[in-house]
């Protein structure tokens, strides 16, 4: 019974360090990188819908988004949509596609996006935390139960405590390389 509450608490905390990395990704550095736009949502007959879902994103240059729309219909939409998002780039639509030029990052603007990435990160640990007080209810149901001895139950709690410490520690590393990131000009 401990150890299937173990392996959900693991898989649970596996996917929250995966989210927490991918959220990541959406915070803008110097370079572009098509996660920078694929959280943004467009309105396409009358549904929302995923922009990676619309179009093509590739990075033909090392500050530069390109955005071809698989139906040219959706192309102003998709415009609206980046316009209003809080992405802070105006797209340059030539017809065809959407073209994205990422402006150099301030020294100001840097170190608001590391204050972005660290209540993300912020936000990870909040997830494991929760992950393991739940499994730790689950665990002491089960002692109360009967299932399980105090002494299981003791060695299952350290267990869940150093695994939930290696998870925290993921995302400090993540945390680490995109603040490295950020601040590298």
């Amino acid at each position: 019974m401990i150890d299937d509450t173990m392996l959900e608490a693991m898989d649970k905390m596996d996917k929250a360090v995966e989210h927490t990395q991918s959220q990541f990704g959406t915070v803008r550095t110097g370079r572009a990188s098509p996660a920078l736009v694929e959280r943004i949502t467009v309105q396409y007959y009358g549904a929302p819908v995923p922009i990676q879902q619309l179009a093509s994103i590739s990075v033909p240059e090392a500050r530069q988004l390109l955005i071809k729309p698989h139906d040219r219909s959706s192309l102003e939409a998709i415009e609206k949509a980046i316009r209003e998002s809080d992405l802070g780039v105006n797209p340059n639509n030539d017809g065809i596609a959407i073209r994205l030029s990422l402006p150099q990052l301030t020294e100001e603007r840097r170190k608001e996006y590391v204050k972005v990435a660290k209540n993300m990160a912020e936000e990870g640990r909040i997830t494991l935390r929760n992950i393991r007080r739940d499994a730790r209810k689950d665990m002491e149901a089960e002692q109360k139960e009967g299932d399980v001895s105090e002494d299981e139950l003791t060695r299952a709690e350290k267990e869940l405590d150093k695994v939930t410490s290696e998870h925290v520690e993921a995302i400090d590393a993540a945390f680490g390389r995109k603040e490295h990131e950020l601040i590298e000009v």
